[in-house]
Order: C-alpha cells, then sequence, then structure tokens
C-alpha cells in the first residue's frame, strides 16, 4: 500500500480523495490528515482512515476536536495551527501529499513537505502560481516528483506521456465558461452571489466555482502551466468548451493535437497523481461519446471575462506579481462571497493592487518577500474595498 498523507481533508478534494483510498484499500493508506476548520468532520475522518497524525489549522478548534474523539482507543497525533498543519505535510514514511488546502495557505506546508523529500500531488494552484521562484528550485534540489491532480493539467500531463522532448508546442486548456457563460454582459452588474455559485458542469468549493465564473480559475491555471510544462505564455491558449468532456489538449510541433476526455469527475486526475505511472482499473462510469453528444468550442469573451487577461499579464511581468494576482483574487473573492462588494468588482480591484504594485516588484523573490507581497495585496484590496462602501468607483481599462 503506497502511503499518502492529505492536506485538506475535508474539503472537495480532501474528500474525493479519501473516497479513491476507500475504494482502493489495497493500492494506498492514510499517515497524515490536515484541515482547516471543521473538527467534527476531521474527527469522523480519523476514525475511519486511522492516521498516524492530524491537524487542524484553527488552533481554537483543537479542543473540540478532542472531544469527538474522547472514546477513540488509539489516537493519533494531534496537532494545531500553520505549525502543526506543515508537520502533518513533512512527517513519516507517507510517499506522497495531496495539497488539497484551497489559497496561498497551501504555500507553505508543501514546501515542508517538499523539504522532507515528499512527492506531491498537487491540487493546490497557488503552490506554483505564487511560490514558484521558491519551489521550482526545492523541487530539483531535494529530487521531488511534482503530478498535476487538477483536471487540465493532468490532462496534459497525461497526453504528454511518451511525447518526446521538445515536442510540444502549445497547450489549449479548455474552460467551461462558469455561471456566467450563456448571461449577456449588460447583466453582470446584477449578479448575485447565488447566480455565481451555480457552476454547469462541476460540484466545487464556493471560491473556486466563482474563479470558474470570472475565468480567473483559468487565468490561474495559464500561469501554473507555464511553470509546469515550460512554454511561453503566447503558446499557452484558452478556450470555451461548455461540455467539459475535453480537458485540456496539447498541440505537438507537427500540428498534431491530442486531448484527454473523460466525465466531470476530479477523482481522475486524483486517482493518476497518486497511481502513476501505473493505470489503475476502476467501475466508474465509462465515456460514452454519443451520450456526450456534441462537442463544441469558443473562444472567450474578453469584456465578460476581463480576469483572464489580468492573469496574463501578472505571468508575464514575473516575479512576485502572480503572488499578489493571486492573493488579490482571494481577498476579492472572499468580500464578495461576504456580499461586501459586487461581482464586477472582484476584476476591478484585483487591477488596481497589480497596477500599484508594478514599482515594486521584485523578479526573484524570496520566499519571505512573496509571503509579503501577499499579505500587503490582501491589505490593500481590503482599503480599496472600503471606498466602494463610501460609494466610490473603481474604473477598469477593459
Amino acid at each position: 500500500m503506497k502511503p499518502i498523507s492529505l492536506l485538506g481533508s475535508t474539503g472537495s478534494i480532501g474528500t474525493q480523495t479519501l473516497d479513491i483510498v476507500k475504494q482502493y484499500p489495497d493500492k494506498f493508506r492514510i499517515v497524515g490528515l490536515a484541515t482547516g476548520r471543521n473538527a467534527k468532520m476531521l474527527a469522523e475522518q480519523i476514525r475511519e482512515f486511522q492516521p498516524e497524525i492530524a491537524a487542524i489549522c484553527d488552533e481554537e478548534k483543537l479542543s473540540e476536536l478532542k472531544e469527538y474523539l474522547a472514546n477513540l482507543d488509539r489516537l493519533p497525533i494531534l496537532l494545531a495551527g500553520e505549525a502543526g498543519v506543515a508537520e502533518v505535510a513533512r512527517y513519516g514514511d507517507a510517499e506522497s501529499v495531496v495539497t488539497g488546502i484551497v489559497g496561498c495557505a497551501g504555500l507553505l506546508p508543501t514546501i515542508a513537505a517538499i523539504e522532507a523529500g515528499k512527492n506531491i500531488a498537487l491540487a493546490n494552484k497557488e503552490t506554483l502560481i505564487a511560490g514558484a521562484p521558491v519551489v521550482l528550485p526545492l523541487l530539483e534540489k531535494y529530487q521531488v516528483k511534482l503530478f498535476p491532480a487538477d483536471s487540465e493539467h493532468s490532462a496534459i500531463f497525461q497526453c504528454l506521456q511518451g511525447v518526446p522532448a521538445n515536442g510540444l508546442r502549445r497547450i489549449i486548456l479548455t474552460a467551461s465558461g462558469g455561471a456566467f457563460r450563456d448571461l449577456p454582459v449588460e447583466k453582470l452588474p446584477s449578479v448575485t452571489v447565488k447566480d455565481a455559485l451555480k457552476h454547469p458542469n462541476w460540484s466545487m468549493g464556493r471560491k473556486i466555482t466563482v474563479d470558474s465564473a470570472t475565468l480567473m480559475n483559468k487565468g490561474l491555471e495559464v500561469i501554473e502551466a507555464h511553470f509546469l510544462f515550460g512554454l511561453d505564455y503566447d503558446d499557452i491558449d484558452i478556450v470555451i468548451h461548455p461540455q467539459s468532456i475535453i480537458h485540456s489538449l496539447i498541440e505537438l510541433q507537427d500540428t498534431s493535437v491530442l486531448a484527454q476526455l473523460g466525465w466531470p469527475d476530479m477523482r481522475l486526475p486524483l486517482l493518476y497523481s497518486l497511481s502513476y505511472p501505473e493505470r489503475i482499473y476502476t467501475n466508474w462510469e465509462q465515456l460514452d461519446l454519443v451520450k456526450a453528444g456534441s462537442l463544441t468550442f469558443k473562444e472567450p469573451d474578453h469584456q465578460k471575462y476581463p480576469c483572464m487577461q489580468l492573469a496574463y499579464a501578472a505571468g508575464r511581468a514575473g516575479g512576485a506579481m502572480p503572488a499578489v494576482l493571486n492573493a488579490a483574487n482571494e481577498q476579492a473573492v472572499a468580500l464578495f462571497l461576504e456580499e461586501k462588494i459586487g461581482y464586477l468588482d472582484i476584476a476591478c480591484l484585483i487591477e488596481l493592487v497589480c497596477d500599484r504594485f508594478t514599482a515594486d516588484n521584485n523578479l526573484t523573490p524570496s520566499l519571505a518577500e512573496i509571503m509579503a507581497a501577499d499579505r500587503w495585496a490582501r491589505n490593500e484590496v481590503l482599503v480599496a474595498s472600503k471606498k466602494l462602501v463610501q460609494g466610490d468607483k473603481l474604473i477598469s481599462t477593459f
């Protein structure tokens, strides 16, 4: 059995990973679990999967967690706080660590896992988006393998198997278009949080569902693809594919195009990231092209999705700018989900903060500088959002 640890165990990625472990108990076993603040659900997972160590990031929830586990015969090591999560990441004989913590909070524990020599099943975009200047040298230093566990980059990785060095010419990322794919642009000013969370194809967390509506998720994936596969930004394209059957495509030097297809199901990329290079038989629903019907494609509407252009610009700027973009987006989306700003304010706030950071962008930032840029961007969004509450308007160049 392959020993694995799981960061973000109570979220969407975490629960689907545990479904895989449950389905293949002869293939995988859980060494460590870590989550943010859901003590009750973490306790249930501890009882079922019997890890050696577990952590909850919210330190105030540790006593609650212990209460839920009071009558458990064999308790795991129980820790709390960011340090506790990092300890789970580096602990024991786990060969792979699944990084399912959303946002920049997943960066530090992922670094801890790399420094402990653990392979990474990467479901946390921010590890490379914000931390690539630090993470990439660490992967080389510790000879750690990083396997993409999200559907788009897993699709690219799968298509690249057997492709010779320098054979890749272009990457084509497919996007569902999110909740407002078919909504006229002029109606976007009046959309609500409830509207934004109605993803047409995927079941995901609240933050990433909003990112799908703005297409920031795809912009972030462009930056991640740049670091994962080494292509220039001019050679990474986005296409709207409403059916979400083709998860991404690659074009080779001779113009041949390869694609990976499947039903919208995160378990497949998660399973492949853990089992590579093995292909494990599953009893999951097989793809039926007749049932899938027509597969259609269209160019993204730049007026509807300004976040996509912001991401390309931040990626090309390099340095700490992607970290600023990511942090500004996280903070702006959080404000939107709290109904403190409008939907269109998300892109305006991100653009404003990135523009303010341009003069201070260090192209070779340290981890401390990346984290400082992250904190700065979040605060700038909060400051700028107060102007919105006071009735001022943010003017976007898009």
